[in-house]
């Protein structure tokens, strides 16, 4: 995250041993360790929350272009008037055939 190499931790640990000393060292390592646990842990939290929103947001927009398309509705009203249009001439080839029929007696 922030690149911090072996070499800048001894630095860092130097310092912090000369200025705050070896008897409060161990709480401030404890203390710091438990404030970036909580910061890492905010973080986290954010991203999750960030996460849910754009998939919501997203699940709403596919949402909405499927109702405006209604691609569904539209095949059925098409295959309604295809079953139509067979019928009707299915009931043209039978009267057609009825009366050619009664054409020969």
């Amino acid at each position: 995250m922030f690149d911090i190499g072996f070499m800048e931790l001894v630095l860092v640990g130097v310092v912090a041993l000369l200025v705050v000393g070896p008897e409060r060292l161990p709480g401030l390592a404890r203390t710091a360790g438990a404030w970036i646990g909580r910061a890492r842990s905010f973080v986290g939290n954010v991203k999750a929350d960030i996460d849910r929103e754009l998939k919501a947001e997203e699940l709403k927009r596919i949402l909405e272009q499927q109702q405006k398309s209604n691609p569904l509705e539209q095949i059925i009203d098409e295959t309604r008037y295809t079953l139509n249009q067979v019928q009707d001439e299915v009931t043209g080839v039978e009267q057609g055939a009825k009366d050619s029929h009664r054409g020969n007696d």
